[in-house]
């Protein structure tokens, strides 16, 4: 079964022609309105989401197909203490493609394995959102017409930035692509990201502080809010959540072409004085969203006979993840695996027992 859990699921070429899809059914929207018809999306929202879900469920309606699934979890059996994997077990049974978001960090994967349609990470905790990246790719290709020789400034929580993630993945394999790492010290990118990434793929990045300093260098400025909910302690998200704010008047030295991007939502990291700026692009991103994952699901469900390539772990009884935000810290019943030292569920180093 065909599973989109991570963005690296996806080849280059697979990413090129999803976003070629993209821009066919951006001009020509009635060629696809029954695409989908008699087909089922499960969207299963295990926490709170606006655009994803909505642009799931607009995406499917619009290819003419229905919608089944749940905003909250406390609605679902969930609450009575069933499992992830129970869970995708019944609603595969009641639709033909899943898009699932989930607070704990590999729950994608463990409905993957026993899923019996394709399941669709719609974010995973504080790991991945490989659609939020492909709606990022849309809106660059859109916006600059190429993915390859530019410097693309990312500000904000980079540590807890499940979206950053994703993206710096997906643009390490593209040239000619500087990465700028805006954060404070506290919320900077994670060192897996920087080894399995932008290290493993030999990518140019510097790590800074300053907004200021960094933005008449850049061609693409991803800003990203800083989550409270992803913080264990409500002090520190106190402390930082108002780390950087972009401005107009910060502006005044970007380039002319700027792309200022966002996943959206936004708290105030992003004036709205910056919204009239004709660099603006967040709500083109947000609009994007839903023709990406118009082909994202018209491309899961010719591809369902296709078998997943993801490869699994070992037991090791001498390792254990301690990432309280793992899905294998909570899930009954799967096995803990890793992988080069690492959980696989949640890419973290695992430590010994």
């Amino acid at each position: 079964m065909r599973n989109l859990v991570d963005i690296l699921d996806f080849s280059v070429e697979e990413i090129d022609g999803l976003v070629k899809t993209a821009n066919d059914i951006i001009e020509n929207p009635e060629m696809y309105s029954d695409s989908c018809r008699g087909k089922i999306l499960g969207t299963l929202f295990f926490e709170p989401s606006t655009r994803t879900r909505l642009s799931f469920t607009s995406a499917m309606m619009s290819l003419g197909g229905s919608v089944l699934g749940f905003s909250q979890a406390a609605s679902t059996s969930v609450s009575k203490g069933e499992t992830v994997s129970d869970t995708i077990r019944m609603v595969s049974a009641y639709s033909d493609i899943i898009a699932m978001r989930h607070p704990k960090e590999g729950a994608p994967i463990v409905a993957s394995r026993v899923s019996s349609v394709p399941i669709i990470n719609a974010g995973d905790g504080g790991h991945f959102h490989p659609t939020q990246t492909l709606t990022d790719l849309l809106t660059i290709n859109r916006k600059k017409g190429r993915f390859t020789d530019m410097t693309v400034g990312i500000c904000g929580d980079l540590k807890y930035g499940r979206t950053v993630h994703s993206l710096i993945s997906a643009m390490t394999r593209y040239e000619g692509v500087k990465f700028v790492l805006i954060s404070p010290k506290e919320l900077a990118l994670p060192d897996y990201v920087k080894a399995d990434f932008l290290d493993k793929c030999s990518s140019e990045y510097v790590e800074c502080e300053s907004l200021e300093d960094a933005i008449p260098s850049l061609d693409i400025l991803y800003m990203t809010r800083i989550q409270a909910e992803r913080f264990d302690s409500p002090e520190e998200y106190e402390r930082l959540k108002d780390s950087y704010v972009l401005t107009k008047e910060k502006l005044k030295d970007a380039k002319p072409d700027l792309s200022i991007m966002h996943p959206l939502p936004r708290v105030n990291e992003i004036s709205t004085d910056v919204d009239d700026d004709p660099r603006a692009d967040y709500f083109d991103q947000a609009k994007f969203g839903r023709y990406i994952r118009m082909a994202l699901i018209l491309m899961l469900l010719k591809t369902k006979s296709v078998s997943d390539v993801r490869t699994g772990g070992e037991e090791d009884p001498t390792l254990i993840c301690k990432n309280p935000h793992c899905i294998s810290m909570t899930e009954r019943g799967i096995k803990r695996l890793f992988k080069g030292g690492a959980c696989i569920y949640c890419d973290q180093k695992a430590s010994k027992v």
